[in-house]
C-alpha cells in the first residue's frame, strides 16, 4: 500500500512513539510553538469566524462543482500547450509518469515538497522502472530521504529528527565533517543540491491549489526549492490531488492567506509561486514541457458520502498541532503519511478499515481540531462516523469488546438485571480491585489498567446509599 508507513501493528507504533522522549518533546515544543504563532496571525485578520465560513463555502462550492471545474481546468491547461492525464488510482499516475520520464531518458529527477508523491509513492517506483536518481528538493524532505524515512507531519516532514542525527546522516552519505549547528547543516544541503537543480532532466511538484479559470497551479514554500525545480529541468510535471481547487484568484488569495496563517502563523510564506503551463513566447525561464497529473485514489467514492467535507482539507497541519494523541504519540503512530486527526480520518478512507481501523479512535473527541481547522472541517465528528462504521456497519469491534458490551446491555435493559449487577459487582471484581482502585483489567480493560487506575465499585450502592441517608434524616 503506497501511503502506508512502516509494518508494525498500530499498538507496537504507539509503543514506540511513546518510548521516544526526544519526539515527543519536539512536538510538544513544535506543537505550542505554532499554535501561538496561529492565535497571533489568524487575529491580524480581524474576525477569524468569518475568514473560516467564508473558507469553508468556498471549499465546499469547489466540491458541489468538482466536475466543472475539473473540466474547466484542463481546458485551460491544454491551451497553454500542457498536457492533462487523469488518474483514477495510485498506479496509473506512477505509470503515466513513469512513461513521460522514459521518453525523456531522465536520469534525474527533483521533486519538491508534495503530500500526494508521497500518498501514491512516486519516488520508489521511478527509481524502480525508470532507474533514475529522485531528489527531494524541501530540506526536511532531502534529510529524511537520505535515510529512506518518511513524513511525520505534514508541513514539518523532519519534526521527529534530531539534529544530531542530521549531522550523522550526512555524516554517513556526504562525509560531512560540519557541526550539528543547522545552518551549518542547511548550507551544506543547499551545497550538495546546487548542481543537482542545474543538471536535472525533470522537475515534479505538489500543488496548493489550481486555478480553474486560468489553468494555473500554485505551489506555497520557504525554501524557494520549488521554484528551482520548475524553473530550470527543461521538463515538469505538477500531481495534485483532484480536491485541490479553486475558481479563481480571488478565492485563491483567500485560501492562501488561511493556509500560511493556520499552518505556521505566518502572514505569507517566502514564496508563493504561480504556475501556467510550459514557457511562452518572450517568458525568460521555464518549462519546456508540462504535465498536470489530477490523482483520484478514492477521492470520487469520498464525494457525496457522509465523509465528504474531509475533501474540504488545505493540508495546513493546524489539526495536528494541536491534537493531544498527536503530542504524545507522534506522526509515524498512524501508519500512514497522513497523521493527525485528518490522517485518522482520511487514511481509512483511502487506504481501508483493514489498515486503517485503529485511527479512529485514537482521538480524545475533544473537537480542538475542529475548532482550529480554517475551512470548517467538523474532524471530531467524522472521527465519530468512522467509529460507528466500524462497530454497528463493519463489526469490527474485537470479540471481547462486544461481548463485554452485549453483558453490560443485558444487565442494563431490565431494572432487575441492573439491581442484581450493581449489587454483585463489587464482589465480581474484587480479585481485579486494589485499594479501592482497578488495577488489573482483563478484555478491553487491559489497556486502560495497564497505564492508570479505575475506580473500582463500592461495596453500598448509590441508591443504598441515598435510601439510608433519607431514613436517617427522617
Amino acid at each position: 500500500m503506497p501511503m502506508k508507513v512502516g509494518n508494525e501493528s498500530f499498538n507496537n507504533r504507539v509503543g514506540e512513539g511513546i518510548q521516544n522522549t526526544f519526539m515527543r518533546s519536539a512536538v510538544s515544543g513544535a506543537q505550542d510553538r505554532l499554535e501561538t504563532n496561529r492565535q497571533l496571525a489568524t487575529e491580524e485578520l480581524g474576525n477569524w469566524e468569518e475568514w473560516r465560513s467564508l473558507g469553508e463555502e468556498i471549499r465546499q462550492h469547489v466540491l458541489a462543482n468538482l466536475d466543472y471545474y475539473l473540466t474547466q481546468l484542463s481546458e485551460q491547461v491544454a491551451a497553454r500547450g500542457g498536457h492533462v492525464f487523469f488518474a483514477a488510482t495510485a498506479e496509473e499516475a506512477q505509470v503515466y509518469i513513469a512513461e513521460v520520464a522514459n521518453k525523456k531518458q531522465a536520469k534525474k529527477i527533483l521533486k519538491s515538497k508534495s503530500m500526494v508523491t508521497e500518498e501514491i509513492d512516486l519516488n520508489h517506483y521511478l527509481e524502480e522502472h525508470v532507474g533514475c536518481r529522485v531528489i527531494e528538493t524541501d530540506l526536511g524532505e532531502y534529510i529524511l530521504q537520505l535515510d529512506n524515512d518518511l513524513p511525520s507531519h505534514i508541513v514539518a516532514p523532519a519534526l521527529h529528527r534530531k539534529k544530531e542525527q542530521v549531522q550523522e546522516s550526512f555524516q554517513r552519505h556526504h562525509h560531512y565533517e560540519g557541526s550539528e549547528r543547522p545552518e551549518e547543516l542547511t548550507k551544506h544541503a543547499r551545497k550538495m543540491l546546487r548542481d543537482d537543480y542545474l543538471t536535472a532532466d525533470i522537475g515534479i511538484t505538489g500543488c496548493n491549489f489550481a486555478v480553474a479559470e486560468t489553468g494555473s497551479v500554485c505551489i506555497v514554500t520557504n525554501e524557494g526549492n520549488a521554484d528551482l525545480s520548475t524553473a530550470l529541468p527543461k521538463t515538469q510535471i505538477t500531481v495534485m490531488g483532484m480536491e485541490r481547487l479553486v475558481p479563481t484568484f480571488e478565492e485563491l488569495e483567500v485560501l492562501v492567506n488561511m493556509l500560511t496563517r493556520s499552518a505556521v502563523g505566518q502572514k505569507l510564506p517566502s514564496y508563493v509561486t504561480v504556475l501556467s503551463g510550459p514557457r511562452q513566447e518572450g517568458d525568460v525561464d521555464g518549462p519546456e514541457e508540462f504535465h498536470l497529473v489530477i490523482v483520484d485514489n478514492g477521492r470520487s467514492e469520498i464525494l457525496g458520502s457522509e465523509f465528504q467535507a474531509i475533501l474540504q482539507c488545505i493540508r495546513c497541519g493546524a489539526c495536528a498541532n494541536i491534537c493531544p494523541v498527536y503530542r504524545h504519540v507522534g506522526g509515524h503512530s498512524y501508519g500512514s503519511i497522513y497523521s493527525g486527526p485528518v490522517g485518522a480520518v482520511l487514511s481509512p478512507l483511502l487506504g481501508g478499515y483493514d489498515e486503517y481501523k485503529e485511527l479512529p479512535f485514537a482521538s480524545t473527541l475533544c473537537g480542538a481540531c475542529t475548532d482550529v481547522c480554517p475551512v470548517k472541517i467538523p474532524l471530531h465528528e467524522l472521527l465519530h462516523k468512522h467509529r460507528q462504521t466500524i462497530v454497528e456497519k463493519e463489526g469490527r469491534a474485537p470479540v471481547s469488546e462486544r461481548f463485554l458490551m452485549s453483558i453490560f446491555g443485558i444487565g442494563s435493559s431490565s431494572s432487575g438485571m441492573y439491581k442484581f449487577g450493581s449489587k454483585v459487582a463489587s464482589s465480581v471484581l474484587k480479585p481485579l480491585t486494589k485499594n479501592e482502585q482497578l488495577s488489573k483489567g482483563i478484555g478491553p480493560l487491559k489497556n486502560w489498567t495497564d497505564i492508570r487506575e479505575f475506580p473500582a465499585p463500592k461495596k453500598e450502592r448509590f441508591r443504598d446509599w441515598f435510601e439510608n441517608r433519607q431514613k436517617g434524616d427522617d
